[in-house]
């Protein structure tokens, strides 16, 4: 286990499956044999009325009924052959609340949810119908707006967001048209069962051993692990279908649902039962602890299952999918970290809990004395099961590991509790990107700046490929709207990076710890005030640095303007600059002295500010030289000895071809 592995955890781990090309969409998942009943609604009395029932055959196919008919003569569920809805009404829903009732029995491995949510039209056009989203393994019961049963459509929809590589689509007509920018509550149950399921992985060829260890959701007695969007939907959502082997369309998919749920708000209660003795002992949802209530009575019968509850009250969704995990498991605390365990690797948890140890003081230096919450750590049951991350949440195999294999993967989970206070969004870019920025720092902590660079090089070339050509080819992604995670992890890494080297690590640090509690206290992000802290801290005693990242000692008393590079940077994507080492012209003067002359070019948009070092037998000189984009720029240096090297960047400023240019004297 590498810290390498954990820059994918936020998404699923299946990007090798996707080598094995594209394939059609698996089959519709068999519905389940027997569902529990859905929550009774609170608005509407039936007196009986039977609206649609459901049987299952000896094989566990299930076939659904309509009852009487609603208003006009119509079903209200109708099963059709092909989606109804379009992708214009899919991409113009926008989720902006959710109230979920969450019924688990653990041993069937069932769910039944009754889902309030209230979507926004957030098209250009009135629309006819609400599209509404669950995993294939999940049907549809009934659906009412304003307390009335509303008329939908249910057909099965080819989408790889899911496990079973398809949705159940429910298509809800209205009879009035919903307005651009209007909202709507409606009020939906479903159920069904959900279970190992890796279809999308095998139907393009991956291995059942390795596509079970990517798609590892399930509902299970010891272990649940629902992790939303892009894994299993168990909540209701809205997409366009994403298949794999589509370049990254399925990862773009993902990012474009979370960011289009930040800010919504969210409460779900979660009751689980289970038989007697085998209560859950931990409960995350949305990357938090919630706390459980057991009711597991002895003295009942063994045939009375147990009952656990759990709760999130009035909470805002940052950049992330809704999710629930519930296990057996033994906790260990640790510094700054919880650690729930399985009992054959509890042996394990002394390792992470000395390497949390070992890198918190690390963390602290450069985020403040405390975290805004605490680490989590879930032992999946699968010993080589994905690493996945979300909120506070880090859901791994504890297995026995050395402090090169853990340190750098806790310095980026820790950094995550430093960042999250519980409910209180922050950017996908600020989050993650200073999350794989800290781990980049570790490695240079251990092993020198050489090696941290090479990890940045190591994802450079996606990051080349991503990003537009010019400004006018493509609009990019600019970070603060970033769905890509080549975007907000990779490239806000490099940003932070640049901004280290730009204002000094003492700046920087300021600003991190000034910022991330303004940004969590439910107001927006400001690029603009962050640039200002920096600023500020610069002109305070933070300048300009290349320093270890455990050194942060004032170096300089400079002001920075750092408006082009938040222009160029973060609030737009101009793509990666490209730097070229032009003519070098040099001369002796007196003493042993050179004039040296180098001009650089910038064929790229983006703008740059570079180490530009010339070299002789006899020393070497180094000075930082802005080239604008699509600019030029003449540096003269006045060098002890006859210069024999140039060399332009040192890779901390990602580029289009390289990021590390030499010239050397003839």
């Amino acid at each position: 286990m590498t810290p390498g592995l954990l820059r994918g955890a936020r998404t699923p781990a299946f990007r090798t499956a996707i080598l094995f090309g594209v394939a059609a969409a698996s089959a519709l998942a068999q519905a389940p044999q027997s569902t529990p009943a859905p929550p009774p609604s609170q608005s509407t009395e039936h007196h009986g009325q039977v609206i649609f029932s459901r049987s299952a055959d000896e094989n566990g196919q299930t076939s659904t009924t309509a009852g009487p008919a609603v208003s006009g003569g119509e079903p209200v569920n109708q099963a059709v052959n092909a989606p109804v809805a379009t992708d214009a009404e899919r991409q113009a829903i926008t989720f902006t609340a959710f109230e979920l009732d969450v019924h688990l029995r653990l041993d069937e491995r069932q769910i039944a949810v009754r889902a309030l949510v209230t979507v926004r039209n957030d098209g250009a056009s009135p629309l006819a119908h609400i599209p509404l989203q669950i995993s294939s393994s999940l049907t549809w019961e009934r659906i009412l707006i304003a307390g009335h049963d509303a008329h939908f459509t249910a057909a099965a929809l080819n989408s790889d967001v899911d496990h079973t590589g398809q949705l159940h689509e429910a298509a809800v007509t209205l009879t009035q048209p919903l307005a651009p920018g209007a909202e709507l509550a409606l009020d939906a149950t479903y159920s069904g069962i959900i279970e190992l399921n890796a279809r999308r992985l095998t139907a393009i060829g991956a291995p059942d051993e390795t596509a079970f260890h990517s798609d590892w959701d399930r509902i299970g007695l010891e272990f649940t692990g629902l992790r939303g969007f892009g894994n299993v939907v168990w909540y209701p959502a809205s997409s366009v279908p994403a298949i794999l082997g589509d370049g990254a369309r399925v990862f773009e998919a993902m990012g474009e649902h979370k960011l289009r749920l930040f800010g919504a708000r969210f409460r779900l209660h979660l009751t689980a039962e289970f038989p007697h003795g085998h209560a859950p002992t931990v409960a995350v949802i949305n990357g938090q602890l919630a706390p459980l209530s057991i009711t597991d009575s002895a003295a009942a019968g063994e045939d009375v299952p147990g009952v656990a509850t759990a709760s999130v009250e009035d909470s805002t969704l940052g950049f992330e999918a809704p999710s629930i995990f519930l296990a057996v498991r033994t906790a260990k605390q640790t510094t700054n970290a919880k650690i729930f365990a399985l009992a054959p690797d509890e042996p394990a948890v002394e390792d992470w809990s000395a390497s949390a140890a070992a890198v918190t003081p690390f963390v602290e230096g450069w985020l403040g004395g405390k975290p805004r919450s605490e680490l989590t750590i879930l032992d999946l049951p699968d010993p080589e099961g994905a690493p996945f991350e979300t909120g506070s949440l880090l859901a791994t195999p504890v297995q026995r590991a050395t402090p090169e294999q853990l340190d750098g993967m806790l310095a980026h989970a820790l950094t995550h509790a430093f960042l999250h206070a519980p409910g209180k969004p922050l950017p996908a870019w600020l989050d993650e990107g200073v999350a794989y920025f800290m781990g980049t720092l570790w490695t240079e902590h251990e092993s020198g700046r050489e090696k941290a660079l090479e990890a940045l090089e190591s994802e450079r070339q996606a990051l080349a490929i991503a990003e537009p050509s010019s400004p006018g080819e493509s609009p990019g992604q600019p970070l603060s709207q970033a769905v890509s995670p080549v975007y907000y992890r990779e490239k806000a890494a490099y940003v932070f990076w640049m901004l280290r080297d730009l204002a000094g690590d003492a700046a920087l640090s300021a600003a991190l710890r000034a910022d991330a509690p303004a940004a969590a206290n439910g107001g927006k992000f400001s690029t603009s005030a962050f640039e200002q802290r920096i600023a500020q801290a610069a002109m305070n005693g933070g300048g300009a640095s290349s320093s270890s990242a455990s050194s942060l000692e004032p170096q300089t008393e400079t002001h920075r303007d750092l408006a082009w590079f938040f222009a160029d940077w973060i609030d737009a994507d101009k793509g990666l600059p490209d730097l070229s080492i032009g003519d070098v012209f040099y001369a002796p003067t007196e003493a042993g002295n050179w004039l040296v002359t180098v001009n650089l070019a910038n064929s790229g948009y983006a703008s740059m500010e570079v180490p530009v070092t010339v070299i002789s037998a006899e020393t070497s000189i180094t000075r930082r030289v802005f080239i604008a984009g699509r600019g030029k720029a003449v540096e003269r240096f006045l060098l002890q000895g006859k210069p024999t090297k140039v060399q332009a960047n040192d890779g901390v400023v990602p580029e289009t071809e390289a990021s590390v240019h030499v010239k050397t004297m003839e």
